[in-house]
């Protein structure tokens, strides 16, 4: 197993993975729209789903390195433009006259400006918190305890990605007078789901590291979240 930054190469298993987070993503924003309550807190149904966006971050930057979970982060964030921009457009068209589901079409798929923005600013907030921290870490301790690095860079990822998206989405409005205990659930659910995952981290990236034959440092890497084409 070689750990040369240089070594990582676009493979299927990397595109598998890659595809898996794209699609995660893109379905959790569309059933956020849902709120659920579950022992009496209120979160949205995404909860069960884009943690696991975080899970296979920590994949990408562990095996391949922060450079390809970069171009990853990138590519979901362009994926998930082109899908709400393909809502919006359907939306717009003239529905036929014997169809009555606009109003469903439009509560569903329908996002508004504000709560678009706050969440575009949250995933790549997060995302690129989450995998920069990892990286970091990984050189700090030598590749060594794994479990508190996923972990660590989780606390802050989905920390920064809540507080981004919360602040933004509702600040100034009715929902906003919750503010600090919708940030708090969020963070702390979602947490939580990244300690209960931590085997089945564990497992994925050790199967993925053996059968790529890489285990990547990002020694010389730039952390520039902006130079995703390097």
């Amino acid at each position: 197993m070689t750990t040369n930054p240089s070594a990582p190469r676009i493979t299927g298993l990397f595109l598998v993975l890659a595809a898996l987070f794209i699609t995660l993503l893109i379905t959790s924003n569309v059933t956020a729209v849902k709120i659920i309550q579950v022992g009496g807190r209120i979160l949205p149904a995404a909860i069960i789903l884009f943690p696991i966006t975080y899970i296979l971050g920590d994949v990408l930057t562990e095996v391949y390195g922060f450079r390809f979970a970069r171009r990853v982060i990138w590519l979901g964030f362009l994926c998930n433009a082109v899908a709400v921009g393909g809502f919006w457009a359907g939306g717009m068209l003239p529905a036929a006259s014997f169809w009555t589901n606009q109003e469903a079409y439009d509560a569903i798929l329908g996002y508004t400006p504000r709560l678009l923005i706050a969440s575009f600013a949250g995933y790549m907030v997060g995302e690129l918190s989450n995998s920069i921290i990892l990286s970091r870490l990984k050189l700090v301790t030598q590749g060594r305890w794994l479990w508190m690095r996923t972990i660590g860079s989780t606390i802050i990822g989905q920390g920064v990605d809540s507080a981004v998206f919360i602040t933004a989405a509702f600040a100034g409005t009715p929902a906003g007078a919750n503010l600090i205990e919708l940030l708090l659930t969020q963070w702390t659910v979602k947490v939580l789901y990244e300690v209960a995952a931590t085997p089945l981290t564990y497992a994925v990236i050790t199967y993925v590291k053996r059968y790529e034959g890489i285990d990547t440092f990002d020694n010389h890497v730039s952390f520039n979240p902006l130079a995703f084409l390097r």
